[in-house]
């Protein structure tokens, strides 16, 4: 089922995405070149337009129903991985698979725009910028003009407050403990933020092994290409310095990769393991 949860996830990001590309399709803004395109009402591109959103409303309400119809019986427990906490749905509850399929895509999309704003700021001292840094810029709109600190920032306070509005509700349904203070609820925001800095490892060598496969192994001419090696290059900056070329060969995007792990996934995994060994848990009374 988890499989199923991000597969009909991508497809809501998907849809998504077309809504938001439609909206800035330079074609829509044309003006008509025949005498039939200036007697097409305009109105029914618009409505088009719409058709992408309401699917996407359409598939988080069934989904939710197949969710409680089959989750039960199949004894499943929907889980929301937060990167340092994973909330639990229970199945057999309709309001709260609804609870559940509202908040595993809205994760999804703020991971996704988080993702956007790292390679944003990666890239936006690039002197040319390509078709896909354009298009990852449109879709950030006035976001992707903020000064970097801002781009970084802004997500992180979202989940923080995203968090301080959803405690009350998902303490009524028994998801997690109420927070006994302010400052608790705010250090609770702070580590669910922390889980967009972790799924960074999933998407930063990916890009790095794209790159050193790309620098040996002649993949054809593609903006998209070009987009990997100029981010890879951005990231290994850093490490232009070091004597990491051996031969043909160079061992910085491989070092950076393990860096990451190390860094993104081994070390708060061992943080996490020494809390819950402790006595300090910020999400028990």
């Amino acid at each position: 089922m988890a499989i199923v949860d991000f597969i009909l996830n991508l497809v809501g990001l998907l849809l998504w995405l077309h809504w938001r590309s439609l909206r800035f399709d330079p074609l829509s803004h044309s003006a008509p070149a025949t005498l039939a395109g200036t007697v097409k009402p305009a109105s029914r591109d618009r409505a088009h337009r719409w058709y992408f959103l309401a699917a996407l409303v359409v598939l988080l309400l069934l989904r939710a129903l197949v969710y409680w119809g089959i989750g039960s019986p199949a004894n499943w427990t929907a889980r929301l991985d937060l990167g340092l906490v994973t909330l639990t749905f229970r199945s057999d509850a309709r309001d709260g698979m609804l609870l559940f399929s509202l908040l595993s895509f809205a994760r999804f999309l703020l991971v996704c725009y988080f993702w956007f704003l790292v390679l944003n700021v990666l890239n936006h001292r690039n002197r040319e910028s390509g078709p896909v840094e354009r298009l990852v810029r449109l879709h950030l709109g006035v976001f992707g003009r903020w000064p970097w600190p801002l781009q970084l920032i802004t997500p992180i306070l979202a989940a923080v407050l995203a968090w301080m509005a959803l405690n009350p509700l998902l303490a009524q349904w028994n998801i997690t403990a109420p927070a006994e203070s302010l400052t608790r609820l705010v250090l609770q925001g702070l580590l669910v933020s922390c889980g967009l800095l972790l799924s960074l490892k999933f998407v930063l060598p990916f890009i790095l092994l794209l790159h050193l496969l790309t620098s040996y192994v002649y993949l054809g001419g593609s903006p998209l290409w070009e987009f990997v090696s100029a981010t890879a290059r951005n990231l290994l900056r850093p490490l232009d310095s070091l004597p990491l070329r051996l031969a043909k060969f160079d061992f910085a995007p491989v070092l950076l990769v393990a860096l990451i792990f190390l860094l993104l996934d081994a070390l708060p995994r061992y943080l996490l393991l020494q809390v819950g060994t402790g006595k300090f848990n910020l999400w028990v009374q």
